[in-house]
């Protein structure tokens, strides 16, 4: 069943019916490790939930931006943007977004044999910071998937495969290093225009400043500007329009997200500013380059 969440302009939940949970636990490919629940909040004001009466499921939540708290063993926590943490099962908790920042977070309930494992690091907030070798986007392409092949339906491959993803989703947080060192192309390159665009990518779901990107390299805002245009031919914020815009196709392409959805995965809170941003760079509208595509 996939429900949509009143209030959360943008957001995406999918909840597993109670009879494939039942399958899921009892069949040896996924008893290790099965989700029940997924689902996305971009921007979730006034986003609150307490459960005095504990669940059977370990609870994941990525905060991506902005800022937010949670409550377990009587102990107060505070996340930031780049900072996941995860909810032991059968413990009563609460927790909730600031209220001046609101948090965007994905966020999984899942739970098996190996569910501790996978959670044992992580009661206090974990930091995934991007880096010059950081894939965040690789891992929010992997939650995606798994959203995906759990949404075109419950055949038992799709729930293996989901399962599958699930282990290396986890595993890319738990064995970081391992992660990052897998793939290095882009990130050995020591020139600091490419290692700000990789910044860029891995910050998509944010509305970065000129400022931030340049101090993520250590060159004041004039000195990047300069250098960023005589190397690309555009200015950052444009080349980083640029890359929002094609991060857009590819979920317009790739995904069935409606178009205020899409607008929040890019970092864009407006939608009719997404849609003239869109239809400036490509020539069309997002509906209409949709249709075009799949026509």
């Amino acid at each position: 069943m996939i429900r949509q969440k009143d209030g959360f302009q943008g957001s995406r939940i999918l909840v597993l019916p109670q009879l494939v949970v039942n399958l899921l636990e009892k069949d040896e490919m996924t008893a290790a490790l099965h989700l029940t629940d997924i689902g996305y909040f971009p921007k979730a004001t006034n986003h609150f939930r307490e459960r005095l009466t504990p669940i059977d499921q370990y609870v994941f939540i990525y905060c991506v931006d902005g800022k937010g708290w949670y409550k377990v063993n009587g102990k107060l926590q505070t996340v930031h943007a780049n900072q996941y943490f995860i909810l032991p099962s059968g413990q009563p908790h609460s927790y909730g977004t600031d209220e001046r920042h609101s948090w965007t977070i994905y966020w999984i309930h899942f739970k098996g044999h190996l569910a501790a494992h996978y959670a044992r690091h992580a009661l206090c907030p974990v930091s995934v910071e991007p880096r010059q070798n950081s894939r965040i986007q690789t891992r929010v392409a992997i939650f995606e998937e798994i959203f995906t092949t759990l949404q075109s339906g419950y055949a038992i491959d799709n729930l293996y495969y989901a399962s599958s993803l699930l282990h290396y989703f986890f595993g890319s947080l738990l064995n970081i290093q391992q992660y990052r060192a897998g793939k290095q192309e882009d990130s050995n390159d020591g020139n600091a225009v490419q290692q700000s665009i990789h910044y860029m990518k891995e910050n998509l779901e944010k509305r970065l400043t000129l400022e931030e990107i340049a101090g993520y390299i250590g060159y004041s805002v004039s000195h990047y500007s300069m250098l960023f245009k005589q190397m690309t031919g555009h200015t950052p914020l444009a080349y980083l329009n640029l890359l929002k815009i094609q991060q857009a196709c590819y979920l317009l392409d790739a995904t069935d997200m409606k178009v205020n959805q899409i607008c929040f995965k890019i970092g864009i809170d407006d939608s009719y500013y997404f849609s003239r941003l869109f239809t400036k760079i490509m020539g069309m509208s997002p509906r209409s380059y949709r249709q075009q595509r799949k026509g």
